[in-house]
Protein backbone atom coordinates (compact mmCIF):
# COMPACT_ATOMS: atom_id res chain seq x y z
CA UNK A 1 0.00 0.00 0.00
CA UNK A 2 2.68 2.59 0.86
CA UNK A 3 4.35 1.98 -2.50
CA UNK A 4 1.02 2.24 -4.34
CA UNK A 5 0.21 5.42 -2.43
CA UNK A 6 3.56 6.94 -3.43
CA UNK A 7 2.94 6.04 -7.08
CA UNK A 8 -0.48 7.65 -6.98
CA UNK A 9 0.93 10.79 -5.40
CA UNK A 10 3.70 10.96 -8.00
CA UNK A 11 1.17 10.53 -10.80
CA UNK A 12 -1.03 13.22 -9.29
CA UNK A 13 1.92 15.63 -9.08
CA UNK A 14 2.86 14.91 -12.70
CA UNK A 15 -0.69 15.57 -13.92
CA UNK A 16 -0.86 18.72 -11.81
CA UNK A 17 2.48 19.95 -13.20
CA UNK A 18 1.35 19.27 -16.76
CA UNK A 19 -1.94 21.12 -16.18
CA UNK A 20 -0.12 24.05 -14.60
CA UNK A 21 2.34 24.22 -17.52
CA UNK A 22 -0.55 24.17 -19.98
CA UNK A 23 -2.28 26.94 -18.09
CA UNK A 24 0.93 28.95 -18.10
CA UNK A 25 0.71 29.42 -21.85
CA UNK A 26 -0.57 32.86 -22.84
CA UNK A 27 -3.13 32.85 -25.64
CA UNK A 28 -2.49 35.02 -28.70
CA UNK A 29 -5.46 35.34 -31.06
CA UNK A 30 -4.30 35.93 -34.63
CA UNK A 31 -6.65 36.90 -37.45
CA UNK A 32 -5.62 36.79 -41.10
CA UNK A 33 -7.03 39.24 -43.58
CA UNK A 34 -8.20 36.45 -45.86
CA UNK A 35 -8.85 32.75 -46.28
CA UNK A 36 -6.06 30.21 -45.95
CA UNK A 37 -3.27 30.32 -48.51
CA UNK A 38 0.37 29.33 -48.70
CA UNK A 39 1.38 32.84 -47.62
CA UNK A 40 0.38 31.89 -44.05
CA UNK A 41 2.24 28.57 -43.99
CA UNK A 42 4.99 29.63 -41.61
CA UNK A 43 2.48 30.31 -38.81
CA UNK A 44 1.20 26.75 -39.00
CA UNK A 45 4.68 25.25 -39.12
CA UNK A 46 5.66 27.33 -36.08
CA UNK A 47 2.60 26.09 -34.21
CA UNK A 48 3.13 22.44 -35.16
CA UNK A 49 6.81 22.49 -34.23
CA UNK A 50 6.16 24.09 -30.85
CA UNK A 51 7.95 27.37 -31.56
CA UNK A 52 5.13 29.41 -30.06
CA UNK A 53 4.73 27.04 -27.14
CA UNK A 54 8.46 27.33 -26.47
CA UNK A 55 7.87 31.06 -26.10
CA UNK A 56 5.01 30.50 -23.67
CA UNK A 57 2.27 31.03 -26.24
CA UNK A 58 -0.84 29.17 -27.30
CA UNK A 59 -1.41 30.70 -30.73
CA UNK A 60 -4.93 30.62 -32.16
CA UNK A 61 -5.00 31.19 -35.93
CA UNK A 62 -8.15 32.29 -37.73
CA UNK A 63 -9.18 33.04 -41.31
CA UNK A 64 -10.47 36.48 -42.22
CA UNK A 65 -12.87 38.31 -44.51
CA UNK A 66 -10.82 41.32 -45.56
CA UNK A 67 -8.29 43.71 -44.06
CA UNK A 68 -10.88 46.20 -42.82
CA UNK A 69 -12.83 43.53 -40.95
CA UNK A 70 -9.63 42.20 -39.38
CA UNK A 71 -8.51 45.66 -38.28
CA UNK A 72 -11.96 46.36 -36.86
CA UNK A 73 -11.79 43.19 -34.79
CA UNK A 74 -8.38 44.24 -33.51
CA UNK A 75 -9.68 47.59 -32.28
CA UNK A 76 -12.61 45.82 -30.56
CA UNK A 77 -10.12 43.56 -28.70
CA UNK A 78 -11.39 40.45 -30.49
CA UNK A 79 -7.85 39.76 -31.70
CA UNK A 80 -4.36 40.33 -30.31
CA UNK A 81 -2.74 40.75 -33.72
CA UNK A 82 -3.92 40.76 -37.31
CA UNK A 83 -1.99 39.79 -40.43
CA UNK A 84 -2.84 42.20 -43.25
CA UNK A 85 -1.16 43.99 -46.16
CA UNK A 86 0.68 46.92 -44.57
CA UNK A 87 -0.73 49.47 -47.01
CA UNK A 88 -4.26 48.95 -45.61
CA UNK A 89 -3.04 49.40 -42.04
CA UNK A 90 -1.17 52.58 -42.98
CA UNK A 91 -4.30 53.98 -44.59
CA UNK A 92 -6.38 53.11 -41.51
CA UNK A 93 -3.84 54.67 -39.12
CA UNK A 94 -3.77 57.85 -41.18
CA UNK A 95 -7.54 58.04 -40.73
CA UNK A 96 -7.18 57.74 -36.96
CA UNK A 97 -7.44 54.01 -36.19
CA UNK A 98 -5.53 53.35 -32.91
CA UNK A 99 -3.24 50.58 -34.20
CA UNK A 100 0.41 50.25 -35.21
CA UNK A 101 2.48 48.09 -37.51
CA UNK A 102 4.65 45.77 -35.39
CA UNK A 103 6.44 44.00 -38.27
CA UNK A 104 6.49 44.17 -42.06
CA UNK A 105 7.61 40.97 -43.76
CA UNK A 106 7.21 42.15 -47.34
CA UNK A 107 8.61 45.62 -47.98
CA UNK A 108 7.22 45.32 -51.50
CA UNK A 109 4.17 43.18 -52.10
CA UNK A 110 4.86 40.74 -54.97
CA UNK A 111 2.33 42.11 -57.45
CA UNK A 112 2.38 41.66 -61.21
CA UNK A 113 0.31 41.84 -64.35
CA UNK A 114 0.15 38.61 -66.31
CA UNK A 115 -0.60 38.20 -70.01
CA UNK A 116 -0.84 35.42 -72.57
CA UNK A 117 2.41 34.50 -74.31
CA UNK A 118 1.05 35.47 -77.74
CA UNK A 119 0.35 39.02 -76.48
CA UNK A 120 2.96 39.17 -73.77
CA UNK A 121 3.60 42.28 -71.69
CA UNK A 122 6.83 42.19 -69.71
CA UNK A 123 7.81 45.89 -69.74
CA UNK A 124 5.75 48.97 -68.77
CA UNK A 125 5.84 50.42 -72.31
CA UNK A 126 4.04 47.31 -73.64
CA UNK A 127 0.99 48.19 -71.51
CA UNK A 128 0.05 50.92 -73.96
CA UNK A 129 -2.66 49.72 -76.30
CA UNK A 130 -3.60 46.76 -74.09
CA UNK A 131 -6.65 46.14 -71.88
CA UNK A 132 -6.29 45.68 -68.12
CA UNK A 133 -8.94 44.35 -65.74
CA UNK A 134 -9.56 46.93 -63.01
CA UNK A 135 -11.36 46.16 -59.74
CA UNK A 136 -12.16 48.16 -56.61
CA UNK A 137 -9.69 47.40 -53.81
CA UNK A 138 -7.03 45.90 -56.07
CA UNK A 139 -3.73 47.61 -55.12
CA UNK A 140 -2.05 46.93 -58.47
CA UNK A 141 -4.69 48.82 -60.45
CA UNK A 142 -5.36 51.37 -57.69
CA UNK A 143 -1.81 52.63 -58.19
CA UNK A 144 -1.71 52.15 -61.96
CA UNK A 145 -1.45 55.91 -62.56
CA UNK A 146 1.53 56.05 -60.17
CA UNK A 147 3.15 53.14 -62.01
CA UNK A 148 2.63 54.89 -65.35
CA UNK A 149 4.21 58.09 -64.03
CA UNK A 150 7.19 56.21 -62.59
CA UNK A 151 7.83 54.57 -65.95
CA UNK A 152 6.96 57.57 -68.16
CA UNK A 153 4.17 55.87 -70.08
CA UNK A 154 0.66 57.14 -70.85
CA UNK A 155 -2.08 55.56 -68.74
CA UNK A 156 -4.57 57.12 -71.18
CA UNK A 157 -3.36 54.62 -73.75
CA UNK A 158 -4.30 51.66 -71.51
CA UNK A 159 -7.84 50.34 -71.80
CA UNK A 160 -9.04 49.95 -68.20
CA UNK A 161 -11.93 47.48 -68.04
CA UNK A 162 -13.88 47.76 -64.78
CA UNK A 163 -14.82 44.27 -63.59
CA UNK A 164 -16.19 42.59 -60.49
CA UNK A 165 -13.26 40.86 -58.74
CA UNK A 166 -15.00 37.50 -59.16
CA UNK A 167 -15.10 37.91 -62.95
CA UNK A 168 -11.52 38.97 -63.58
CA UNK A 169 -10.05 35.50 -63.96
CA UNK A 170 -12.80 34.21 -66.25
CA UNK A 171 -12.56 37.28 -68.48
CA UNK A 172 -8.81 36.83 -68.74
CA UNK A 173 -9.05 33.12 -69.53
CA UNK A 174 -11.59 33.91 -72.24
CA UNK A 175 -9.12 36.52 -73.55
CA UNK A 176 -11.62 39.37 -73.18
CA UNK A 177 -8.95 41.36 -71.36
CA UNK A 178 -5.24 41.23 -72.07
CA UNK A 179 -3.97 41.47 -68.49
CA UNK A 180 -5.02 40.84 -64.92
CA UNK A 181 -3.14 41.60 -61.73
CA UNK A 182 -1.93 38.78 -59.48
CA UNK A 183 0.16 38.23 -56.40
CA UNK A 184 3.05 36.18 -57.73
CA UNK A 185 3.43 34.21 -54.51
CA UNK A 186 -0.22 33.11 -54.26
CA UNK A 187 -2.32 33.77 -57.38
CA UNK A 188 0.23 33.01 -60.08
CA UNK A 189 0.95 29.41 -58.99
CA UNK A 190 -2.82 28.86 -58.69
CA UNK A 191 -3.62 30.27 -62.15
CA UNK A 192 -0.80 28.29 -63.76
CA UNK A 193 -1.89 25.05 -62.09
CA UNK A 194 -5.53 25.53 -63.13
CA UNK A 195 -4.71 26.34 -66.73
CA UNK A 196 -1.57 24.29 -67.25
CA UNK A 197 -0.09 27.40 -68.89
CA UNK A 198 2.87 29.66 -68.20
CA UNK A 199 2.08 33.35 -68.48
CA UNK A 200 4.20 36.39 -69.26
CA UNK A 201 4.84 38.45 -66.13
CA UNK A 202 5.22 42.20 -65.69
CA UNK A 203 6.80 42.43 -62.23
CA UNK A 204 5.54 45.70 -60.69
CA UNK A 205 8.09 46.05 -57.84
CA UNK A 206 10.89 45.49 -60.37
CA UNK A 207 9.66 48.59 -62.21
CA UNK A 208 9.34 50.75 -59.13
CA UNK A 209 5.94 50.12 -57.55
CA UNK A 210 6.64 49.51 -53.86
CA UNK A 211 3.43 48.71 -51.98
CA UNK A 212 4.24 47.27 -48.53
CA UNK A 213 2.71 43.84 -48.08
CA UNK A 214 2.40 41.13 -45.42
CA UNK A 215 2.54 42.69 -41.97
CA UNK A 216 1.68 42.20 -38.30
CA UNK A 217 -0.56 44.86 -36.74
CA UNK A 218 -1.38 45.33 -33.05
CA UNK A 219 -3.61 47.82 -31.28
CA UNK A 220 -2.06 50.71 -29.38
CA UNK A 221 -3.75 49.35 -26.26
CA UNK A 222 -2.28 45.90 -26.83
CA UNK A 223 1.20 47.31 -27.40
CA UNK A 224 0.98 49.13 -24.07
CA UNK A 225 -0.57 46.32 -22.04
CA UNK A 226 0.87 43.19 -23.68
CA UNK A 227 4.31 44.24 -24.89
CA UNK A 228 6.10 41.16 -23.52
CA UNK A 229 3.53 38.78 -24.99
CA UNK A 230 3.69 40.45 -28.40
CA UNK A 231 7.48 40.42 -28.28
CA UNK A 232 7.46 36.66 -27.66
CA UNK A 233 4.95 36.16 -30.48
CA UNK A 234 7.12 38.03 -32.97
CA UNK A 235 10.25 36.16 -31.86
CA UNK A 236 8.51 32.82 -32.39
CA UNK A 237 7.18 33.97 -35.77
CA UNK A 238 10.68 34.96 -36.87
CA UNK A 239 11.86 31.45 -36.02
CA UNK A 240 8.95 29.99 -37.95
CA UNK A 241 9.79 32.09 -41.01
CA UNK A 242 13.39 30.88 -41.02
CA UNK A 243 12.39 27.24 -40.50
CA UNK A 244 9.93 27.51 -43.38
CA UNK A 245 12.69 28.75 -45.70
CA UNK A 246 14.55 25.46 -45.19
CA UNK A 247 11.53 23.16 -44.80
CA UNK A 248 8.80 24.29 -47.24
CA UNK A 249 7.34 20.80 -47.64
CA UNK A 250 7.01 20.50 -43.86
CA UNK A 251 5.26 23.88 -43.75
CA UNK A 252 2.91 22.80 -46.54
CA UNK A 253 1.98 19.65 -44.63
CA UNK A 254 1.33 21.63 -41.44
CA UNK A 255 -0.88 24.13 -43.27
CA UNK A 256 -2.79 21.43 -45.11
CA UNK A 257 -3.91 19.87 -41.82
CA UNK A 258 -5.82 23.06 -41.00
CA UNK A 259 -7.11 23.68 -44.54
CA UNK A 260 -10.43 22.08 -45.44
CA UNK A 261 -10.74 21.41 -49.19
CA UNK A 262 -7.05 22.24 -49.54
CA UNK A 263 -5.48 22.40 -53.02
CA UNK A 264 -2.69 20.07 -54.09
CA UNK A 265 0.45 19.61 -52.02
CA UNK A 266 2.48 20.93 -54.95
CA UNK A 267 0.48 24.17 -55.12
CA UNK A 268 0.67 24.82 -51.38
CA UNK A 269 4.42 24.23 -51.43
CA UNK A 270 4.84 26.49 -54.48
CA UNK A 271 2.99 29.30 -52.70
CA UNK A 272 5.10 28.82 -49.56
CA UNK A 273 8.40 28.82 -51.48
CA UNK A 274 7.38 31.92 -53.45
CA UNK A 275 6.32 33.69 -50.25
CA UNK A 276 9.66 32.95 -48.57
CA UNK A 277 11.43 34.51 -51.54
CA UNK A 278 9.49 37.76 -51.05
CA UNK A 279 10.39 38.19 -47.39
CA UNK A 280 13.56 40.01 -46.38
CA UNK A 281 15.92 38.09 -44.10
CA UNK A 282 16.56 41.11 -41.89
CA UNK A 283 20.05 42.14 -43.10
CA UNK A 284 21.43 42.63 -39.61
CA UNK A 285 18.04 43.56 -38.15
CA UNK A 286 15.31 41.26 -36.80
CA UNK A 287 12.94 39.79 -39.40
CA UNK A 288 10.08 42.25 -39.89
CA UNK A 289 12.10 45.38 -39.02
CA UNK A 290 10.36 48.50 -40.32
CA UNK A 291 12.14 51.39 -42.03
CA UNK A 292 11.00 55.01 -42.02
CA UNK A 293 11.30 55.03 -45.81
CA UNK A 294 8.87 52.12 -46.18
CA UNK A 295 6.22 54.13 -44.35
CA UNK A 296 6.96 57.47 -46.01
CA UNK A 297 6.92 55.89 -49.48
CA UNK A 298 3.60 54.23 -48.68
CA UNK A 299 2.14 57.57 -47.56
CA UNK A 300 3.27 59.11 -50.85
CA UNK A 301 1.42 56.34 -52.68
CA UNK A 302 -1.72 56.90 -50.63
CA UNK A 303 -1.59 60.63 -51.28
CA UNK A 304 -1.92 59.89 -54.99
CA UNK A 305 -5.29 58.20 -54.51
CA UNK A 306 -6.64 59.46 -51.17
CA UNK A 307 -7.00 62.80 -49.43
CA UNK A 308 -4.64 62.67 -46.43
CA UNK A 309 -6.13 64.96 -43.83
CA UNK A 310 -3.04 65.44 -41.67
CA UNK A 311 0.67 64.80 -41.75
CA UNK A 312 1.08 62.38 -38.85
CA UNK A 313 4.62 61.69 -37.61
CA UNK A 314 6.02 58.39 -38.86
CA UNK A 315 6.22 57.13 -35.26
CA UNK A 316 2.41 57.03 -35.20
CA UNK A 317 2.40 54.30 -37.83
CA UNK A 318 4.80 51.70 -36.47
CA UNK A 319 7.04 50.47 -33.70
CA UNK A 320 10.18 48.34 -33.83
CA UNK A 321 10.29 48.04 -30.03
CA UNK A 322 8.56 44.65 -30.06
CA UNK A 323 11.25 43.23 -32.35
CA UNK A 324 14.04 44.11 -29.95
CA UNK A 325 15.24 41.39 -27.60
Amino acid sequence: MPRLFKLLVAASIAVSSFTTAARALDTVNVRFSWKLKGEYGFFYLGKEKGLYQKNGIDVVLGEGAGAQAALGGLVRDNEDVVIVPAIFAISAIEKGMPVKLAAIYQERAPMAFISWPDKQVTTPAQLEGRSVAVSVGDPATTYLDVFCALNKISCDKINKVQLDPQLRFAQFIQKRVDLISVYTNVDLPLVEERTGKKFAVLDLPKFGLGVPGLAVVASNKGITEKADLLRRFLAATAEAIELTRSEPAMAAAALKKAWSAAPSDELIKAQIVATSETMASGQGKPVGWIKDKTISDALSLLSATEHLESAKPLADFYTNDLLKK
